[in-house]
């Protein structure tokens, strides 16, 4: 393939490092590896309630030179409101749009005072409006990190859009044990459910396993009452934000992880789980992890449900052995994705 200037487009939040962005970094350093020149602009998100100058901001972006006057042949956006660029060669591989007007605008609805109903109502209808101009006619083609991600398209928009899994983040990821603790990471927010592996624990019959949740986030503080509560102050960790060191190494010695969030658009847990050849236990409305594990090969899926959780844990925990096979099936099911493939697969359009 001939050499391309590639522009990987995403929108930024201060102080939140999301999935969105090792995405991002990774397809910038995947297309230089493969000697194409490729760069990161980051476009604003805005506050809630803000959006609509972020995607008028976004629209008048310039990408079609970059600054020594080159034209850029081509542009990757990821989720809201990056996808507004302007460009003729310009590939949605969506992250997401924005969830609060779209999956979960139920719950954000349930929140407000009826004065805020009525004008999130109208923003929400605008946003759906924009956005579906955008993804129709802005765009050659979007592909969708999950299929959870397409369905959302389809249902709130009747979008078109082909999967197309992210391999996990480039680490040096290694096996090095299959210990006494199931590994969590992620922010600590209410959408990640990690109260389900505390109660989970809670629930268990064997007591040889520890659990080490990493991470930071609002729902710190009632996790570490709730594991208080459960009396599991000696079996839950609360690991705190990890480097990309103490990550890996998590990953190595770790039983198997843990990873169950709501209706999650993909999830890299599972990815580098499995680059690690550890097993997941996630939850069948979890989305993206949820169509990732096989149940009962690479991990196991299960209702939102503690009880149903603990006995699955239980199983790892008497058998060091089973984990270990399941998380080698992750890791023969991981290694299909590669990002070569994927880059091709994007700049074929």
């Amino acid at each position: 393939m001939d050499r391309q200037r590639v522009l990987v487009v995403t929108s930024d939040v201060a102080f939140v490092e999301g999935g969105h962005l090792a995405i991002a970094r990774g397809t910038v350093r995947a297309l230089r590896e493969l000697g194409h020149e490729a760069d990161l602009m980051l476009t604003p998100q805005n506050r809630f309630g803000r959006q609509l100058g972020a995607y008028w901001a976004t629209r008048l972006t310039d990408v079609g030179l970059d600054g020594l006057g080159r034209p850029i042949d081509r542009v990757i956006s990821l989720r809201f409101p990056s996808y507004a660029v302007k460009h003729p060669a310009h590939v949605c591989w969506l992250n997401h749009r924005m969830r609060e007007y779209y999956d979960l605008w139920d719950d954000l609805k349930a929140r407000l005072s009826w004065k805020g109903r009525i004008k999130e109502s109208v923003r929400r209808s605008l946003i759906h409006r924009i956005d579906g101009h955008l993804l129709k006619h802005g765009v050659r083609k979007v592909f969708t990190i999950s299929g959870e991600v397409g369905r959302r398209l389809e249902r709130w928009g009747r979008i078109p859009s082909e999967v197309l899994y992210p391999p996990p983040p480039q680490r040096p990821y290694r096996t090095d044990a299959y210990g006494d603790f199931i590994f969590a990471v992620s922010r600590l927010t209410e959408l990640k459910r990690l109260h389900l592996l505390v109660e989970a624990f809670a629930r268990m019959k064997e007591r040889g396993l520890r659990a080490v949740i990493a991470g930071e986030g609002p729902e710190r503080d009632r996790l570490a009452g709730l594991i208080r509560e459960r009396g599991l102050e000696g079996r839950i960790t609360l690991a705190g934000a990890l480097d990309e060191a103490g990550l890996i190494d998590h990953y190595a010695r770790c039983r198997a992880v843990f990873f169950a969030p709501f209706h999650e658009d993909y999830g890299f847990v599972t990815g580098e789980a499995f680059a690690s050849a550890k097993a997941v236990l996630t939850a069948a409305d979890s989305g993206g992890p949820a169509e990732q594990v096989r149940d009962g090969e690479s991990g196991y899926i299960v209702p939102a449900d503690p009880g149903a959780m603990a006995g699955r844990l239980d199983a790892w925990a008497g058998d060091a052995a089973l984990a270990e096979r399941m998380g080698r099936a992750g890791q023969r099911a991981i290694a299909a994705l590669s990002w070569p493939e994927t880059i091709g697969r994007l700049l074929s359009v």
